[in-house]
């Protein structure tokens, strides 16, 4: 009986807090549509591959293969200025028979799919030749033969023999970003730098500010003179800080300890992880203002923070349909991992990622701005 009366409570507790009812019951389902549509596209990315002095027939062979595409350069340099602005994820320059392949290895799929289309493509055209060969020969063979006698026939070769001078293709492998060992989680990192810097900065401030207000803190302090935009400012000031130092321990780990290999500025990367963590700060803030337990801030992480990584570019953004391309618009880690990627991967300075800085920037504005008229609800000056 003592159980079934401390059940009872619980269950009527749980029915009359809506908000928690419809966030247990609805976050999975939510959650579980969204990964269905993430999940059930095309996720098949295409490969592109610039091509300098490569043979006419290699070329026809790796455009044959299904994902590929192959543009022509007319020099190294050119190609190398579309592998720096993400233009060809490939380039492969032939002389004679050697071929010297400098992949972009931003994306370890990418750099295993032409690593195995090349070597097919080169051991069909490899085959072809000594067939052509052996035909040729074969031929002259049986030329001389006719004009030979019967005994110097049996002494001629069968034929069959390959050509000396035929020589196997040679490959030459050079990495633009990291080296043979580079995988799929190098790709994923500056996403998943931002998304760790997003989730604990997002849960701190709002927990704390949750705290505060639960246990009459914020009301005492809205009782006193002190204006709503100097409490904001306070609160995201104190926090910032420690933000800030969370997010230089999460980069140096990265650098130090994880070996993450990054092409441009340290600095830029950290300037952008810190614009994060303000807006997570910001944001953290405004929805501890909606939750009125600490059990309700942790339950917004699969309406909030989830679809945040799932639309961050963890999944290429082009194999989603236009819809969910327009939904990822209002996701900051978008810009963030855009601009990251562009640093850590391709080496771009950060004055080249002005428009994803701009717009985490107008994120950090208008939620702080939301933040000041919230704290209507509890006082009106």
């Amino acid at each position: 009986m003592r159980i079934w009366a401390i059940m009872e409570r619980l269950f009527k507790e749980l029915l009359r807090d809506k908000r928690t009812l419809v966030l247990i019951l609805g976050g999975p389902v939510i959650v579980l549509l969204l990964l269905n549509v993430l999940f059930s596209v095309n996720m098949t990315t295409n490969v592109r591959i610039a091509t300098v002095n490569v043979n006419s027939n290699v070329r026809e062979e790796l455009a044959a293969v299904k994902y590929i595409h192959v543009n022509k350069y007319k020099n190294m340099t050119t190609a190398r200025n579309a592998l720096e602005n993400d233009k060809t994820d490939t380039i492969i320059k032939q002389k004679d028979n050697k071929y010297n392949v400098t992949y972009a290895n931003t994306d370890s799929s990418k750099t295993g799919a032409v690593k195995q289309a090349l070597k097919a493509v080169l051991i069909k055209e490899q085959i072809k030749t000594l067939a052509t060969a052996n035909t040729k020969m074969a031929a002259q063979l049986k030329q001389i033969s006719q004009s030979l006698p019967a005994a110097a026939q049996q002494q001629l070769p069968t034929g069959k023999q390959q050509p000396k001078n035929n020589q196997k293709a040679a490959i030459s492998n050079h990495y633009w970003y990291g080296d043979s060992d580079t995988n799929f989680f190098d790709k994923i990192v500056p996403i998943i730098l931002s998304f760790f810097v997003f989730l604990f900065v997002f849960l701190i401030s709002g927990l704390a500010l949750l705290k505060e207000r639960t246990s009459g803190t914020l009301d005492r302090l809205l009782a006193t003179p002190v204006k709503r935009r100097d409490i904001v400012f306070g609160y995201m000031g104190s926090y910032g800080v420690l933000a800030i130092i969370q997010t230089l321990i999460i980069i140096l780990v990265a650098i130090w300890l994880l070996k993450v290999d990054i092409v441009g500025s340290v600095w830029a990367v950290i300037f952008i992880n810190i614009l994060v963590a303000l807006v997570a700060l910001a944001f953290g803030i405004l929805l501890s203002t909606f939750a009125e337990s600490e059990f309700q801030m942790i339950q917004f992480i699969p309406l909030i923070i989830v679809p945040q990584l799932l639309f961050s570019g963890l999944i290429p953004l082009n194999t989603l349909p236009n819809w969910a391309q327009a939904f990822a618009a209002i996701m900051p880690l978008k810009y963030a991992g855009d601009a990251q990627s562009s640093i850590i991967l391709y080496g771009q300075s950060i004055t080249t990622e002005g428009w994803n800085i701009s717009v985490l920037f107008l994120f950090l504005i208008v939620l702080t701005i939301i933040n000041v008229l919230g704290l209507k609800r509890y006082r009106k000056a």
